[in-house]
C-alpha cells in the first residue's frame, strides 16, 4: 500500500513555487536597496552648511571671549605676584642690612669685654670720661634695641609677602589653565568649521562665499567673484574687506569728541584680518577692536563682551547713537561699534576682517554709551 502512494507535494510546487522564489528574491533586493539608501546620508545643502559653520563661529566666539576673560584674570595676577616677589626682595634686602648692623654691634660689645658697669667705674682713673662713655653706650643700647625691633619687623613682613606670593602663584596656576582650556576650545570650533568648509566642492563653496557676501549686502559682486575666482575664501574676504574700506565715510554725528573718535579709530581699522584673541594694531577681535577704539579716544574699557556691556550706561536700541557699544546673542558673546544709520563697525570671525554691517544681521542684545 505505502509503495502505491502518491508522492506528497509541495503546496509552491511546480511553477507556483518559482514564481513565489522570484517574489522573494525582488523583495529581498528591493529591501536591501531601500535599506542601502535609508543608510546614505544626504549631502547638506549649502543653506545647512551656513547654519551648521555660523554656530561653530558662534561657539568659537564665546569660548574666545572665555579665553579673554582668563587671560585678562591671568594677567592681573602675574602682575600682582610680580609686585609681591618684588617687595619680597627689597624687604629682604633691608632685614640683611639689618642683621649686619647687629651683627656689628655684637662684635663692639665683645671686644670691649662686657665688664658689668660699676666694675668698669671702679676701675677707672677717671670717672668723668668713663660717664661720658656710659651715656653713649646707654644711646648705643638705645640703637641696639631698635635695630633688633627693625629686623623682627622685616623678618614678620617677608613671611608674609612669602606667604602672599605662594598664593597668588597658586591663583596665577589657576587661571593659566582654564586659558589652556578656553584656548583649545577655540582651536576646537575653528577646526571642526574649517573641516565642515572643506568637505564642499568649488561649485558648494562659490555658493557658500555668495550667501556669506549677501547677508553683508554685497552678495553680487561677491557672488561674482567666487563663482569666477578660485573657489576659495581669499577672494571674496578680500572684495568685502575693499568694499568695506572705501564705504560711507561721511561725517560722524557723535554725541561727544570722545565718541567720534572712537569710531574714527574704528573705521581706520576697516579691512584688517579678524584674529581671535588679538587687540591690534594689525589685527582684533570683535571686543579686542571696540576696547582698542575706545583706548584711542581716552576711555578705558574692559577687555571682554560681558564685561564691556557693564562699562556704561545702557540705551534702548532706538537711541543708538554713533559710539555707543552694541552687543548680540543671548551670552552677549559679539559686540560692535556703532556709527550710525543701523550700521556698526566690527570685527565678525576668522575670515572676515572689520567691515561695516547692519546691526540686524545677528540677534540683537543690548547697548552701552560708555563716552
Amino acid at each position: 500500500m505505502a509503495a502505491h502512494r502518491k508522492p506528497r507535494q509541495s503546496p509552491l510546487g511546480g511553477q507556483a513555487g518559482r514564481t513565489a522564489a522570484t517574489l522573494a528574491l525582488a523583495s529581498a533586493a528591493t529591501a536591501t536597496l531601500f535599506e542601502g539608501s535609508g543608510h546614505a546620508e544626504p549631502r547638506p545643502t549649502t543653506a545647512q552648511v551656513k547654519e551648521k559653520v555660523d554656530r561653530l563661529y558662534e561657539e568659537a566666539e564665546v569660548a574666545t571671549e572665555r579665553y579673554n576673560g582668563a587671560k585678562e584674570k591671568a594677567d592681573e595676577a602675574r602682575a600682582a605676584f610680580e609686585r609681591l616677589r618684588d617687595e619680597a626682595a627689597r624687604r629682604t634686602q633691608r632685614l640683611n642690612t639689618a642683621r649686619d648692623g647687629l651683627g656689628a654691634m655684637a662684635a663692639a660689645q665683645y671686644r670691649s669685654g662686657g665688664l658689668d658697669p660699676a666694675v668698669q667705674l671702679a676701675l677707672t682713673s677717671n670717672p668723668d670720661q668713663y660717664l661720658e662713655r656710659a651715656a653713649l653706650a646707654e644711646r648705643a643700647g638705645e640703637r641696639q634695641a631698635a635695630a633688633v625691633s627693625a629686623v623682627r619687623r622685616e623678618l614678620a613682613a617677608v613671611r608674609q609677602l612669602r606667604a602672599e606670593s605662594t598664593g597668588r602663584l597658586d591663583t596665577l596656576r589657576g587661571h593659566e589653565t582654564e586659558l589652556r582650556r578656553q584656548k583649545a576650545a577655540v582651536l576646537g570650533k575653528l577646526q571642526a568649521a574649517r573641516t565642515v568648509l572643506a568637505r564642499l566642492t568649488a561649485e558648494e563653496r562659490a555658493r557658500y562665499e555668495a550667501a556669506e557676501a549677501g547677508r553683508d549686502g554685497s552678495g553680487a559682486s561677491a557672488g561674482n567673484s567666487a563663482a569666477g575666482g578660485t573657489g576659495t575664501a581669499a577672494a571674496p574676504a578680500t572684495a568685502r574687506a575693499d568694499r568695506s574700506s572705501g564705504g560711507d565715510r561721511a561725517p560722524v554725528t557723535a554725541p561727544n569728541g570722545r565718541a567720534a573718535e572712537a569710531v574714527s579709530f574704528a573705521r581706520a581699522q576697516l579691512g584688517k584680518p579678524y584674529v581671535w584673541g588679538a587687540t591690534g594694531p594689525s589685527a582684533f577681535d570683535c571686543s579686542g577692536l571696540t576696547q582698542a577704539a575706545w583706548r584711542a579716544a581716552g576711555v578705558s574699557l574692559p577687555r571682554t563682551t560681558y564685561t564691556q556691556i557693564n562699562a556704561g550706561r545702557r540705551v534702548s536700541r532706538s537711541q543708538l547713537a554713533p559710539g555707543d557699544l552694541v552687543f548680540f546673542y543671548s551670552g552677549i558673546s559679539h559686540v560692535g561699534l556703532y556709527i550710525g544709520g543701523g550700521q556698526m563697525i566690527h570685527a565678525p570671525r576668522p575670515g572676515a576682517p572689520v567691515r561695516v554691517a547692519p546691526i540686524d544681521e545677528m540677534p540683537f542684545a543690548g547697548a552701552t554709551r560708555v563716552g
